[in-house]
């Protein structure tokens, strides 16, 4: 069975068993909408190998348009989140455009400059209400049949979305296009003495990358009602990177798991409010992002792998340390 049909099959099984813990459906709508992002920024990063700090223009436009596209021009949700799928494609292919032919710390420090841009207009431009952002935005009726206001519908709705994209994804990265991706991010001077358009394949993924990213972000406007200056600051993208090194960059489920886990990590501690330690008193409402931080620390000085990562890795190992007894057994029986 394909790589691509399993993770289809797992993803539908938490999918479907995650609302009957108990866990609020706000809850799994913004991990989900998170692991979306995720998994988008995760897709180039993971296998072109470049890191991008400018994931959250997509992601903060996105949701401006799916938002402003609902509440404005009354938009149905498939129209409005095409909208934010296409102003992923068209940014990502100027910031991709400009920011492709650089390496390293240039081609990051490109997207991050573009995507401050980005935010700047965002903090000026009159659709998206400045500091006030698009609120109460509305999730009216898919296809104009299924009325979205129903959490455990949109729910639904936006988890079949995920698995879309993970399935997707993965797809392409068994197709010839991802091994040449691979190929890149592994050696790319023998990629180009291989007669490949290197920049051709690393812009397509961009772009690609860019615009599930867009998506991502009005699935978030849409799930949530609100759509602000938080969704497009470069900080956001420092929490799409947190997710997937914590999951595991590079591995199909790895932002998924990342996504839940920075999630709930800051769910959870910013509801602990104040705790007494013997005559301390300390807020960790306010320290969540100290904390998150911390924890992130610790995970890539212990687990550089991630999570997922770690996980593959030992059954990898696991594997190897079986074969040859396997084959020395096969070879007895065999004299």
């Amino acid at each position: 069975m394909k790589t691509s049909t399993v993770l289809l099959i797992t993803l539908a099984v938490i999918g479907v068993i995650a609302p009957l813990t108990g866990l609020y459906p706000q809850f799994l709508m913004k991990c989900v909408a998170l692991a979306l992002f995720a998994v988008a920024f995760n897709f180039f990063t993971g296998n072109i190998g470049l890191l991008s700090i400018g994931h959250a223009a997509f992601f903060g436009m996105g949701a401006y348009a799916a938002g402003f596209a609902t509440k404005a021009w009354s938009f149905t949700p498939e129209l409005a989140l095409v909208l934010s799928l296409l102003v992923g494609v068209a940014l990502g292919i100027v910031m991709g455009g400009m920011a492709i032919r650089r390496q390293g710390i240039y081609f990051a420090m490109i997207t991050l400059a573009l995507a401050q841009m980005v935010y700047f207009v965002c903090v000026q431009a009159p659709f998206t209400g400045a500091e006030d952002g698009l609120q109460r935005i509305p999730r009216r009726s898919l296809f104009g049949l299924i009325d979205l206001s129903n959490d455990l519908v949109m729910y639904t709705f936006v988890l079949v979305l995920l698995i879309a994209a993970v399935w997707g994804f993965q797809r392409i990265m068994e197709s010839p296009f991802g091994q040449v991706l691979l190929a890149i991010r592994d050696n790319e001077p023998r990629a180009i003495s291989l007669g490949y358009d290197v920049q051709k394949y690393k812009l397509s993924a961009f772009t690609m990358s860019a615009a599930i990213a867009g998506l991502a972000g009005g699935v978030k406007a849409l799930t949530l009602g609100f759509a602000g200056l938080p969704d497009a600051h470069w900080t956001q993208s420092g929490n799409v990177i947190l997710m997937c090194l914590l999951g595991g960059l590079g591995t199909p489920l790895g932002p998924v798991i990342g996504a839940i886990l920075v999630v709930a990590l800051e769910s959870r501690l910013s509801g602990l409010g104040v705790v007494q330690i013997g005559p301390f008193a300390l807020d960790l409402s306010s320290k969540v992002p100290i904390i998150i931080g911390f924890i992130f620390m610790v995970c890539v000085l212990l687990f550089r792998r991630g999570i997922v990562g770690e996980i593959s890795a030992a059954f990898a190992s696991a594997k190897a340390r079986q074969s040859p007894a396997a084959d020395a057994e096969k070879k007895s029986m065999a004299s």
